[in-house]
């Protein structure tokens, strides 16, 4: 007998749940992606690139070696991001970086062949929405797993090898961005820049649900143990059990002892804990919460397992 027949039919049936919930959950980040491309692209095209507005980021940087230089905007976003991409292969694992690469590659074919029309040419317009529709870009494409900007890929690999946060790093990044804008383009130039990223940054602060770079993760399941091994072999982070007491819930008062698995990480990192927990218990009860600073513990993320 084949080992698919000796299968018990509820691991058959569990494969089967996991394939699906593997399947919705791509289809869903993929759908999200397409709409976060889209969005940034309306914000470059519509706003920022026609009238020679730089922004944040790996997109700031492109943008501003395409005013200097006259180099395709679609070529530089690639480029650029490329090397953020090979180091998140290391720092967040295969699918994310499968994500990104799609994620930037549809942004930058978006850029070279859809015609967006030229929406105002008001500075002040420009840099609030333009930043806005592409903050609502990476915000959406966060949601489907991947990134449009690589720099905050940078930011989590300095981090975790220095005592700086990766708001910190991502501030001295723009800071260096804003500088040479300034030199290059003129100081009205780079103060709206500085415009359009405040725009964009609060626009993705607000398509993640205000959620911060780590976010605490409480989780309630009768699966606890598979679920905290699943956290340190998929997400290679570390996890906390401790014991709590059921209450009321779903079938009224049911007191007994289960295990409660806590963990921390980062923001990035949510739609693949989502779409793991999915597949073990999807009716485990979920809590998670903003947390502004961390100290001690395993914060810094082991590798994975191979």
């Amino acid at each position: 007998m084949t080992q698919l027949e000796l299968e018990s039919p509820y691991r058959r049936a569990r494969r089967k749940q996991a394939l699906r919930v593997r399947i919705s959950h791509e289809t869903r980040d993929v759908a999200l992606i397409l709409l976060g491309v889209l969005s940034a692209g309306f914000g470059l095209k519509g706003f920022l690139l026609p009238n020679g507005f730089v922004d944040g980021g790996a997109t700031g940087i492109s943008l501003l070696i395409n005013q200097v230089s006259g180099v395709s905007l679609s070529i530089l976003l690639v480029l650029v991001n490329l090397p953020f991409i090979i180091m998140g292969y290391t720092q967040l694992g295969k699918n994310f970086v499968t994500k990104t690469s799609l994620a930037i590659g549809m942004l930058a074919l978006v850029v070279a062949l859809l015609p967006y029309p030229v929406i105002t040419s008001d500075k002040l317009l420009i840099s609030v929405f333009g930043g806005f529709f592409l903050g609502m870009g990476i915000g959406l494409a966060v949601r489907g797993g991947g990134v449009l900007d690589g720099t905050e890929v940078l930011a989590i690999y300095i981090s975790r090898r220095s005592s700086l946060t990766i708001g910190d790093v991502i501030l001295v990044l723009n800071v260096i961005i804003f500088s040479v804008a300034a030199y290059l383009l003129g100081i009205e130039t780079a103060l709206y820049a500085m415009l359009t990223y405040l725009s964009a940054s609060k626009t993705v602060d607000f398509i993640l649900e205000g959620i911060e770079e780590f976010t605490g993760v409480t989780i309630i399941s009768p699966k606890a143990k598979e679920i905290s091994q699943m956290i340190i072999d998929k997400l290679g982070r570390g996890v906390t059990m401790y014991r709590g007491t059921g209450g009321y819930g779903k079938k009224g008062f049911r007191e007994y002892d289960h295990d409660i698995v806590f963990t921390v990480i980062t923001r990035l990192e949510i739609a693949k804990l989502q779409a793991e927990l999915d597949a073990i218990d999807p009716n485990a009860f979920t809590v998670m919460h903003s947390i502004r600073d961390t100290k001690g513990g395993m914060i810094k993320k082991r590798p994975m397992k191979a």
